[in-house]
């Protein structure tokens, strides 16, 4: 059965929308877009889906024109791209500029590489890039390519906007009626996407447009671009073969679970001598499970290397775990392999798990697609609880979630038919804590100071990893900005680390802070506000729309102790303050204590996502926060 619109019918229709968008001028335009030096007059894809020979069967075809709106744009937006892989054939591809006096001159020189994503689950993507010739302004450049894409299960999500303002950005997607489709709208701004279905006598054409979609405004700490980008999902629930049965696809978790553990079900049927051996050597006088666990894990994040390489089927079968003991190097997908062999060799119940990092929206309980998961871990169950470990992150600690997958959902495989859907923790901000302290004297010109900074949780990770790739030669500038203080005259005399774990370490410092202090006859005046955290940070509310991630949540104390000068005394103590919203807050306290003045600054963040509805809230706080922040102790000489 073939359903597929006929190509000049295709190219017609293709044409009326350019034509259309075109007949704006480009002093219309340039007046219309008066920031841009360009702007993509259409972006249309279409697939056609149909059933041939009982199988599905998916082609695409994507269009894109943009027009130059000023004669300097070249250096800028006149390399352009496409994507393709094994699973997205390549079929045909054209690029041209139409010049402003309706010259075509074709693209000749088209360049191809690998394009490697950092984390990812599934990677044989190639890109095509290319120039445009003759960019001038009113020049238009046009890209066509079409596709034959493999596997139905990966079909990809189509956005909308990109970093250019388009006039019109159109999905069609023609579908025979012998296959059922599901569509989702996600991101922010769904509301400006028509929707039209037409249903005619041998397929249903769905069509997905919207019109004037303003470019993308990066930001960079915005989550993934799913999150607020508009873009429709589609997948392809089931379809009807050529003797009238109904075949699942991707109706239900089901059918996702019965895909993913087609991947793992050929690997990992026995240990080997070689991996045996090194699971006896860590476990043998260790009768206590998890103490069993703690050393597997640790030996996998440290003795089997990183390397995200998947090609292929590669990209979504995890290989053998005695092969990635051999070779000592694997992705994440090996790494879970690894893990869960070894584990379960150990008398520890362990199990493959997929999972998406929170660069991604999705859930698996809302969507049964394989965009859900970007990643591969292992899950374990011990004392009654599920564990999750992921080998690829040397400084996480064993009990912790690697900080990119809390909160996610995460498909844990039990059996070949049996699966749960588990969330992954979130880590509560009293475990990852920075306690800074500092004490501080003062002479005629300078201030000596002491530091000692305590950290645990993901700070801890962090800064283990930070001393982990460090070297000689990096390590003092690593250490010169983490105890920066008071002024951009700090001066790190000395530093120490007196512990290093990936669960706790403490460093300390001495230092000299010249000319901090402001001595004027006899009364000294003081900023204990060495730090002054969060200026500059106010969020562009209510223009900016897109959400803000943070790793993890935290506390945050800062302790100054000011040593009062003999003689001395105490004339002026700023007042304390606290501030908490539904959002975020802090606490500002200062006291006295023998011949100490004491500061306390105290920040708490409760937050994994801040989204635009509670951006109003952050900025209240930082609007009682940074008045404080002017405010300075005086010292009298005692008369």
């Amino acid at each position: 059965m073939k359903t597929n619109i006929p190509s000049h019918i295709f190219a017609t229709l293709l044409t009326l929308y350019v034509c259309g968008a075109k007949a704006q001028s480009l002093d219309e335009l340039r007046k219309q877009y008066p920031d841009d030096k360009a702007i993509m007059l259409s972006k249309t894809l279409e697939y056609n889906i149909s059933v041939k020979d009982s199988q599905l069967n998916v082609e695409s075809k994507e269009s894109q024109q943009i027009e130059y709106l000023s004669s300097n744009t070249a250096a800028l937006t006149n390399e352009f791209g496409f994507f393709h892989s094994d699973f997205q054939r390549l079929v045909a591809y054209e690029a041209y500029t139409r010049t402003p006096g309706n010259k075509k001159l074709k693209v000749n020189d088209f360049k191809t590489s690998t394009s490697k994503e950092s984390f990812v689950f599934y990677d044989d993507l190639k890109e095509t890039t290319f120039n445009f010739p003759a960019i001038e302004a009113g020049a238009i450049g046009n890209l066509t390519v079409s596709w034959q894409n493999k596997d139905p299960h990966l079909l990809t999500p189509f956005y909308f906007s990109n970093y250019l303002p388009t006039l019109r950005s159109e999905l069609k997607i023609n579908v025979s009626k012998d296959v059922a489709l599901q569509y989702m709208l996600a991101g922010l701004d769904t509301g400006q996407i028509s929707v039209s279905i037409d249903r005619k006598h041998n397929f249903n054409m769905y069509t997905f447009t919207c019109k004037n979609c303003a470019a993308d405004r990066r930001y960079g700490d915005a989550p993934g671009q799913a999150w607020y980008s508009p873009h429709v999902i589609f997948y392809i629930k089931n379809y009807r073969d050529e003797r009238g049965d109904v075949v699942p696809y991707l109706s239900t978790a089901n059918d996702l679970y019965r895909l993913n553990s087609g991947f793992i079900r050929s690997i990992n049927r026995s240990i080997g001598t070689q991996l045996r051996h090194v699971v006896d050597s860590l476990t043998a006088d260790e009768p206590n499970l998890e103490n069993r666990a703690r050393k597997i894990y640790s030996w996998v994040q440290h003795q089997i290397k990183y390397i995200a390489f998947e090609e292929g089927m590669e990209g979504f079968v995890p290989r053998d775990a005695n092969l990635v003991c051999s070779r000592r190097f694997g992705d994440c997908k090996d790494m879970a392999s690894i893990l869960t062999l070894m584990l379960n060799t150990a008398g520890i119940p362990a199990h493959f798990t997929w999972v998406g990092t929170r660069d991604l929206p999705y859930k698996f309980s809302q969507l049964p697609l394989p965009i859900v998961s970007n990643h591969m871990i292992c899950t374990i169950e011990l004392n009654g609880q599920y564990i999750f470990l992921d080998g690829t992150d040397p400084t996480c600690v064993f009990g912790f979630p690697s900080h990119a997958i809390q909160g996610k959902e995460a498909m844990v495989s039990f059996s070949d038919s049996l699966f749960r859907i588990l969330t992954v923790p979130e880590v509560e901000k009293n475990k990852n804590e920075l306690v800074d302290s500092t004490w501080l004297e003062l002479d005629e010109k300078n201030i000596k100071g002491v530091v000692k900074k305590d950290f645990t949780g993901y700070l801890a990770m962090r800064m283990y990893g930070t001393l982990m790739y460090s070297n000689e030669k990096t390590l003092r500038d690593e250490m010169k900005d983490e105890f920066a203080r008071g002024s951009n005259k700090f001066q790190l005399d000395t530093f120490e680390v007196k512990k290093e774990t990936n669960n706790s370490v403490e460093l300390n410092a001495r230092f000299t802070l010249p000319d901090y202090a402001k001595k004027i006859g006899d009364e000294y005046y003081v900023n204990l506000n060495l730090f002054k955290f969060y200026v500059g940070d106010e969020i562009d509310f209510p223009k900016r729309k897109m959400p803000i991630e943070y790793d993890f949540k935290d506390r945050k104390k800062y302790v100054i102790l000011l040593k009062i000068p003999e003689g001395f005394k105490v004339s002026y103590l700023p007042q304390s303050k606290t501030y908490q919203n539904d959002v975020w807050g802090f606490t500002l306290t200062y006291g006295k204590r023998e011949n100490w003045v004491i500061l306390t600054q105290e920040f708490d963040d409760n937050s994994l996502l801040l989204t635009a509805d509670k951006f109003e809230l952050w900025n209240k706080t930082l609007e009682n926060l940074f008045p404080l922040y002017k405010e300075s102790l005086s010292l009298a000489k005692i008369q």
